[in-house]
């Protein structure tokens, strides 16, 4: 019989890394059925919480935080790219690309794993930020998001417009921040081991079967 597993996955909807990492695990998951009956919850991460509302290009923001040339940061997003699309996720990122705020769109996610639907919204984040070019701290575009996997576009705009799951997403990134996580994504498995950064399908699935076996 399948061992339940608890894995809290930290992270933000605009982390390159954040999506590698979920295919990796998910691929990995999809290897071990027979072994682990997993429980994902996703958990609120800002990258750049103090984030304008009109964003920063990508090119520029990358140079201010990482102290990157133009060439290296093209060759990163490269590289990025290949793996993302080795992982069968298609991403679209450029020269032209922007950094935004995604606190709303973590409000959303808590509101998700309430109505049961959090795994589906965080799949479609991902797609609209990085495949579609969309903006993820728009309420429409959040909205749309939301009634693509089956939530109610109502409700999402009336969370929007207000502070609804404010202070529970604040807390829930502080309880995360004073755990050690400061960079994502990071993957914590049953409040004990802790898995860093996009790893391949391989590596997660060692780790998996390690914990499974513990």
């Amino acid at each position: 019989m399948p061992k339940p597993m608890k894995i809290d996955f930290v992270s933000d909807v605009s982390c390159p890394w954040c999506i590698i990492g979920l295919r990796g695990l998910e691929e990995a998951l999809a290897r071990t059925g027979d072994l682990i009956d997993a429980d994902i919850t996703f958990q609120p991460f800002e990258l750049n919480p103090q984030m304008g509302k009109d964003g920063q290009n990508i090119g520029e923001h990358i140079a201010e935080k990482y102290g990157s040339t133009p060439e290296q940061s093209a060759a990163n997003r490269a590289m990025i790219r290949k793996r993302a699309a080795d992982l069968g996720f298609t991403m679209q990122m450029s020269d032209t690309s922007r950094i935004y705020n995604t606190f709303d769109a973590h409000r959303l996610l808590h509101w998700a794993e309430i109505q049961g639907k959090q795994a589906a919204l965080k799949r479609a984040l991902f797609d609209a930020y990085f495949t579609d070019q969309q903006d993820p701290s728009d309420h429409a575009v959040l909205v749309a998001v939301a009634e693509k996997v089956g939530l109610d576009p109502a409700r999402a705009a009336e969370i929007l417009t207000s502070d609804l799951y404010a202070p529970e997403v604040r807390a829930a990134e502080q309880l995360w921040l004073s755990r050690g996580i400061h960079s994502v994504p990071a993957i914590v498995i049953n409040d004990q081991y802790l898995i860093s950064g996009g790893q391949p399908p391989e590596a997660f699935e060692q780790a998996l079967r390690e914990i499974a076996a513990a």
